[in-house]
């Protein structure tokens, strides 16, 4: 038997005897997931997208600009050949270990199809202090009704790396209803640091889970700035783990939930001192909308001088959206700064007024201090120079207007 069908037999196994994510799941008690058969991909919806040869499905990667990506290994996989699925899978942790999401690691296993390796190296002869900056863009378009791709990102150590990752529903390419079980395992070695963006933007009848695991050794810094629109089922998940000392781990979810559901889960595991968590999320939603900001960061024994700092928003913006904000924190050590915080409401109205005193009308006003808003939760993410420049680069792309101006197109009744 072929190492793949041995892993889909497993995976089958495990979900049979242990089931779908259980009823009284604590992570999934507000938004749950659709039940078990849509993420196995089915030879119902298991077909092809309508995508022509050069449409670019699957991942793609593209340099920034005119800056050359020097020190980038590639590897597309097929998860279907035994032995570029033995590499793919190298490393990664078995689907047991994943925690109260298990599931959801054991159904992308059975379905895993293709996956893409990325390992950024140094500039031979620089010292780690030294390393040139690498900028990279990484584009994935669905190839099947169902899917479960798989990225590996691997840092070495001192390398500095910019990313802009983007997961977008184009129907000109696939005009089906989408279900994507994705899984990201990034690892940076000693004093790495890697700036990344995500841009996550299902179709309207899509259901997606997004499960990225991150791994920081000593004086490791991660900062993903995560956007994210709402669809039919929209889950984005991150655990990050900081291993070594001096470790720094910040992350900002800004969820465009529009009239649809999100659900977003930032788990942060603090395992050495010195290390630094810092969790925002600002969740916009109307009409029905279902939006779920879920924060949850463990302090280990040992972890002295940890710093943790937990911001949750919602802002509701028309009728009347379901919202809920989680911050939690474990601590389990003495030495430590910790704070955490939920807030949620309308748009200020002082704000609102001084805008409309300018001559702007309502909606103008709207939309200008929604932009403002999420721009500050992505700047207090990517705040170094390179990251100002890797978020500049995208904001003058013009989508982050587009997406708030459709927000506020959304006319949805009242319910009471």
């Amino acid at each position: 038997m072929d190492s793949a069908r041995a892993d889909i037999l497993a995976a089958e196994s495990h979900l049979q005897a242990h089931g779908w994510i259980g009823r009284h799941n604590e992570s999934f008690r507000h938004l749950p997931p659709p039940d078990l058969p849509t993420w196995q991909g089915q030879p119902a919806t298991d077909a092809a997208c309508d995508a022509p040869p050069l449409a670019g499905t699957g991942w793609t990667l593209l340099p920034m600009g005119q800056t050359p990506a020097h020190g980038v290994d590639a590897r597309w996989l097929d998860a279907l050949d035994p032995a570029q699925r033995a590499e793919l899978f190298a490393g990664l942790p078995p689907p047991g270990e994943g925690g109260d999401a298990a599931p959801f690691a054991w159904a992308h296993r059975a379905l895993c199809r293709q996956g893409l390796r990325l390992r950024v190296q140094g500039t031979p002869g620089k010292a780690p202090g030294e390393q040139d900056t690498v900028w990279l863009q990484l584009r994935h378009q669905p190839r099947a009704q169902a899917e479960a791709p798989l990225l590996v990102l691997d840092v070495d150590e001192g390398v500095r790396c910019m990313l802009i990752e983007s997961h977008e529903h184009d129907p000109a390419v696939c005009a089906h209803g989408l279900t994507q079980n994705l899984h990201v395992h990034i690892r940076l070695a000693r004093g790495a640091r890697l700036q990344h963006l995500r841009v996550a933007a299902p179709g309207p009848q899509d259901r997606r889970a997004h499960v990225v695991h991150a791994t920081l050794a000593a004086d490791a810094h991660y900062a993903q700035a995560l956007v994210a629109t709402g669809g039919s089922y929209h889950l984005q998940r991150c655990v990050v783990q900081l291993q070594g000392a001096g470790a720094e781990a910040r992350h900002a979810g800004l969820l465009l939930a529009g009239a649809q559901a999100i659900d977003h889960h930032i788990f942060s595991r603090l395992d050495a001192p010195r290390t630094t968590s810092q969790v925002e999320a600002l969740a916009l939603a109307s009409g029905s909308a279902r939006a779920v900001a879920n924060a949850y960061t463990r302090i280990a024994a040992g972890s002295d001088d940890a710093s943790v700092r937990q911001r949750l928003s919602g802002i509701a913006l028309d009728g009347q959206p379901r919202m809920v904000l989680r911050p939690h924190l474990e601590i389990l050590h003495d030495q430590v700064q910790a704070v955490h915080g939920a807030t949620w409401g309308a748009l200020p109205a002082d704000a609102l007024f001084y805008a409309r005193q300018r001559g702007l009308d309502e909606t103008t006003a709207r939309a200008l201090i929604i932009d403002g808003m999420a721009r500050a939760v992505l700047e207090r993410c990517l705040i170094d120079a390179d990251g100002t420049r890797l978020l500049t680069e995208w904001l003058d792309s013009g989508w982050l207007h587009q997406a708030i101006a459709r927000h506020l197109t959304l006319k949805e009744p009242a319910h009471g």
